[in-house]
């Protein structure tokens, strides 16, 4: 069975940092591209972050691209997501997924975690 765990939500002020971590278990992590999404009350999953599986390449949108930092450490079976000068709007519920192939789209990934809240005050 695939479990996917978030954790290291929280609250943040604007201009703070957060870090975000996804243990994952019941599958090959390090064959499994891993992304991050996210979601704010109201509005549509929204990809934020993916890294690949072989080369570790990374793949940012672009309204955090330069804040927000994918990384994996695959023999812990973890991804992280390192979150620099934090914005107001950045406050959503946070997922990790997995896939096997590279893709934004939310709709193409395999397995998702339950979601950790980020809320950044202004």
């Amino acid at each position: 069975q695939v479990q996917l765990v978030e954790s290291g939500g929280g609250l943040a002020q604007a201009g703070g940092s957060l870090s975000l971590s996804c243990a994952a278990s019941g599958l090959t992590f390090s064959v499994y591209v891993m992304g991050w999404f996210r979601q704010a009350p109201g509005k549509e999953r929204e990809f934020v972050a993916a890294i690949t599986s072989k080369y570790g390449n990374t793949y940012y949108a672009d309204s955090v691209k330069g804040r927000f930092t994918i990384s994996r450490d695959n023999a812990k079976s973890t991804v992280y997501l390192q979150m620099n000068s934090l914005k107001p709007e950045d406050t959503a519920v946070y997922y990790c997924a997995a896939d096997r192939f590279t893709s934004f789209a939310s709709s193409d990934y395999d397995y998702w975690g339950q979601g950790t809240q980020v809320t950044v005050s202004s």
